[in-house]
Order: C-alpha cells, then sequence, then structure tokens
C-alpha cells in the first residue's frame, strides 16, 4: 500500500510558524505518513499541481503583513494569469499564527468621515418617524410625544414609579390587552459627552460607513449619514455590562503594556474569577471600564467601534391601558431601576432612568422612539368567561388594559388579587379600582405586606378566598393570570393554588399537580414574569 504524502509549508517571521510546521511534521511521521517540512519560498511553487495534500502553516508580522519568506509565494500565488483551476487536484488545510498584540482583527465597517456637513434635513439623523405609513416596527419606530410622566409612589416609597402617557395619534399603531410596547432608550448628555472625550471623538463629526466584506448589510437603525453624537448617544450600549470578548477585542487594541497585560488576563480562561469580580459582580459599565484603562481607550480606531460595543437593545414594557378607555394614548408604568453596589456610583437601568429624566411641556416636544408587539397574556373572547388576576406590584399593568377593555365590553367577572408595601405609598390606581368595584365591574383582593408585623402577600389571600378561586376556576371555567417579578412569587402563588385544588376541590396531590398542568396547557393559566 503506497504510503501517503504530506506537504507542510511555512511562512515564518520569528520562528513560531516554523516550529509549528516541524511539530506536524513529526506529528505525521509518527503516524506513518510521508512528510517534508519547507519555507515557502525555498518550494518550487509550479510543482504544487502535482501535491496532493498540502498544509499551509502562516504567521503574520509588523501590522499583518505577510513574513519575508513567503513574500515569492503570495506574489505568485495572486498573479492574474494564474488559472482558478491551477490546485483544484489538491487537498489543503491553512494554519494562521496572529499576535494578540496586533491591531488585525479586521473590522466589520470602516468610518468615513466627511469634512463637509452633508445636505440633509434633520429629519434624516432619525430613522424613527412621526407620521409612518406603515404600523411601527424596530427599524421604523414611531415618535411618540411624552404626554405625562408623573410619580406614582409616595415621597417615602423606597422606589419611584411612573405612570408614563404617550400621544400615538396617527401612528397607526393598535394593540390590545396583554400586548408589551417597545421602548428604545438613549445614553444621558453627560455619559455621551465622557465617552466621546475619552476616545478622542468629535461629536459633531459627520460620518458614512464601509462595509470592509460585500454583502455586508448596513447597521440597522443608522442612518446613511450619521453623526458622532448620534452613533453615542444613540446606538452604542456603553451603559452595559461587558462580556469577556470585549475584554479579547479591548486587548488587541491596546497600545500600552501594563493595560494590556490586564484587559489579556481578564480575556484568558484563568482570568476568569477576577473579572467576575471586577466587571460583572458590581455591574461595571462599558463606560467605566474605558474609564479605567485610559491609555487604550484613546487608541480605539473609530473602525472597530461597532466590533467593540453592542447595540442598544429595545426595552419591552406591558401596555398599562386601553386603546377604549384611552384613545390616541398608550400608558405603562416604569419602575425606576437603580441599586447600590460596592462601586461609588449607584446602578441605575438605562431605559428607565431615561424615561424618568424626561420632561414633557418644556421647549418643544419630547418623543420616544416605540412599537408594539403581542404580548404573552391572552384573554378570552368568550362573553361570560370570568378572570382572576394576580399582579403585586408593576405586575399589575396588564391587568389594567384587561380590566379596561372588558368593562368597555361589558364583561363583569374581573377579579383582581393586587398586592403592595403600603396602601398610602404604592397602591397603583386605587381610585380607579374603587370606582370600579362600586360599579360591581371589579372584585379587587388587597395585600399590603408592610401594614402588619405578619407580612402578608397575594399567595396568602388567594388561599384565604380558596372557596372563590376553586368556583370561578372549575365551576365557571375561569381563566387564571399571574404577572410580575420572577424571584419568589410565581412559584409560592402556583403552590397556593395547588393547595386550594386539593382542599376544595378534594384532589390528592398528584391530581392537584395534574389539575394545575392541564391549566397551563389549555392557557387558562398564563404568566408574564420578570427578573
Amino acid at each position: 500500500m503506497q504510503v501517503p504524502q504530506l506537504l507542510v509549508l511555512f511562512g515564518s517571521q520569528t520562528g513560531t510558524a516554523q516550529d509549528e510546521a516541524e511539530r506536524l511534521g513529526r506529528e505525521a511521521r509518527r503516524r506513518r505518513l510521508g512528510c517534508r517540512v519547507q519555507a515557502l519560498d525555498s518550494y518550487s511553487v509550479a510543482n504544487l499541481i502535482r501535491e496532493p495534500l498540502v498544509i499551509f502553516v502562516c504567521a503574520t508580522t509588523g501590522q499583518g503583513d505577510p513574513p519575508d519568506n513567503m513574500k515569492n509565494f503570495w506574489r505568485f500565488i495572486f498573479r492574474k494569469s494564474l488559472p482558478s483551476t491551477s490546485l483544484c487536484q489538491m487537498d489543503f488545510a491553512v494554519l494562521g499564527l496572529g499576535d494578540s498584540s496586533y491591531a488585525n482583527l479586521p473590522s466589520k465597517f470602516i468610518f468615513q468621515f466627511l469634512q463637509e456637513v452633508p445636505s440633509i434635513g434633520a429629519e434624516e439623523l432619525n430613522l424613527a418617524s412621526s407620521a409612518p405609513q406603515t404600523p411601527p416596527s424596530e427599524l421604523q419606530p414611531f415618535l411618540a410625544p411624552v404626554v405625562t410622566n408623573q410619580r406614582v409612589t409616595g415621597p417615602q416609597h423606597f422606589q419611584d414609579v411612573r405612570l408614563m402617557e404617550f400621544d400615538i395619534t396617527e401612528s397607526n399603531i393598535s394593540f390590545a390587552a396583554g400586548d408589551v410596547v417597545l421602548i428604545l432608550p438613549s445614553n444621558s448628555e453627560a455619559h455621551t459627552k465622557q465617552f466621546c472625550q475619552l476616545l478622542c471623538l468629535d461629536p459633531n463629526q459627520f460620518f458614512t460607513l464601509k462595509p470592509r466584506e460585500p454583502g455586508v448589510p448596513y447597521p440597522p437603525g443608522l442612518p446613511q449619514h450619521c453623526t458622532v453624537w448620534h452613533l453615542v448617544s444613540q446606538y452604542l450600549d456603553i451603559a452595559s455590562v461587558p462580556r469577556r470578548s470585549f475584554f479579547e477585542l479591548l486587548a488587541c487594541l491596546s497600545p500600552h503594556a501594563l493595560e494590556r497585560e490586564k484587559l489579556l488576563e481578564f480575556s484568558s480562561a484563568r482570568g476568569q474569577e477576577e473579572l467576575w469580580e471586577y466587571c460583572n459582580r458590581p455591574r461595571r459599565t462599558i463606560l467605566e471600564v474605558l474609564c479605567d484603562f485610559p491609555h487604550t481607550a484613546g487608541a480605539i480606531p473609530p473602525d472597530y467601534l461597532l466590533d467593540l460595543i453592542p447595540r442598544i437593545r429595545p426595552r419591552a414594557f406591558s401596555i398599562a391601558s386601553s386603546l377604549l378607555a384611552h384613545p390616541r394614548r398608550l400608558q405603562i408604568l416604569v419602575a425606576v431601576v437603580k441599586y447600590q453596589t460596592r462601586l461609588k456610583e449607584p446602578r441605575r437601568g438605562l431605559c428607565s432612568s431615561w424615561l424618568a429624566s424626561l420632561t414633557p411641556g418644556q421647549a418643544g416636544p419630547v418623543r420616544v422612539p416605540l412599537w408594539v408587539r403581542p404580548g404573552s397574556l391572552v384573554f378570552p373572547k368568550t362573553p361570560g368567561t370570568p378572570i382572576i388576576m394576580v399582579g403585586p406590584g408593576t405586575g399589575v399593568a396588564p391587568f389594567r388594559a384587561a380590566i379596561q377593555e372588558r368593562v368597555a365590553h361589558g364583561q363583569m367577572g374581573n377579579v383582581l388579587f393586587f398586592g403592595c408595601r403600603q396602601r398610602d405609598q404604592d397602591f397603583y390606581w386605587q381610585t380607579e379600582w374603587q370606582e370600579l368595584e362600586q360599579r360591581g365591574c371589579l372584585t379587587l383582593v388587597t395585600a399590603f405586606s408592610r401594614e402588619q408585623a405578619q407580612k402578608v402577600y397575594v399567595q396568602h389571600r388567594l388561599r384565604e378566598l380558596g372557596p372563590l378561586v376553586w368556583e370561578l376556576l372549575d365551576g365557571q371555567g375561569a381563566y387564571f393570570y399571574l404577572a410580575g417579578n420572577a424571584k419568589y412569587m410565581p412559584t409560592d402563588v402556583s403552590e397556593a393554588l395547588t393547595a386550594i385544588f386539593q382542599e376544595e376541590g378534594r384532589l390528592s396531590t398528584t391530581d392537584a399537580a395534574a389539575y394545575l398542568a392541564r391549566l397551563q396547557q389549555t392557557l387558562r393559566f398564563q404568566t408574564e414574569t420578570w427578573a
């Protein structure tokens, strides 16, 4: 049997690729393969047409240039006169060796800065529209004017929660109870300025993007002629916590030895515990990391911004109103995210903090890019079908939309279990619920957890009203809905339901669990929870 012949050709400047090629040669011979190892320029390239199996081992030098001992080969292989079928009989593999200190991971786009301000209207700087021809989407959001931005928690309450109302006149937006609105936030003015200063960017400079490879689509949501300010404030998520890949690319771009060494450590397998302590545990942002590595930040080529920093993603909010009750309006309940870590500055939610900062009625309209999509909650269309809703805290938002919609259609079997800390601090829409109670449109059950020594939650109220819950579910075919924080409450409510099935329905533990499973399978038990 003929011994297979392998050829290993290397292009090496400092010896690394040669060492790797010779190692491959030893491995091949150990496996009883005939193998030759040669530098590319010492091999007669015309003989390649007779080689059945070749491995090319190539390193880069300088700023991604071919090594000296393969430059002749490189020129030969790119000759236009070379027939395209010259090497069709050859099986080959390429092993490329790079250097993590090179800034040649090629970027996806090239920034082409414009010397003159393009003659375009201001509206082209934002792809959102104030009067769309089709229903708004992520690629074409609607710029909705903010009508109301009202704090609905008391001054002594630990959390700032806002009721926000948007004008959606002429937006082509329609929605039903259970739908959600997607909102595209912006970075703060202060953070945008800080980022531009740190990276030595002119915020007023216009640019356009050129893909390095054919077929690469233009970044969605960016105008063709864009300012650096628009890119940083409305596109780059500089307030997000960076991933490991961020540190890998940043290390490649760093010209500073000490900073590069630390970045390489963070991006290595052995450095993951330290990276977690530095970045993930305290929720350190991309902007804060760049501030910690100023020499590296100041040397980042603009071409790499879109590779380095992810795009700002839209945030979803349950719609808290019905078009039947509030025509041409869309309302949401926003809990402003703010918490402390070991870092000096408190951590803030990008979207909720941005929304809370908006003040309608000042100079000119304040607009928010948004669009609507179906949510996970679907309410019964059959008249007379009762619904049980469990919505502690801001989880009550989608149920306000459902109640408004059902009341407008004359559907009366609405039971709401609402929980909060104190009735005078975070009892959202108290007056509205009580008026509906007086009209016989709503059965309201409340749980105020901090108003007595023993904490009382919605699951306790469910157990107290077990006979009513069982009669509605088993006797009247009611639908059961749950919305709110995903930490403990969903499990506690499910356990309360299972106990009700056992106590009121006289079901065994196994049968009670099966009953709950059937409700879920038939969409008579639906949840919408978030972390």
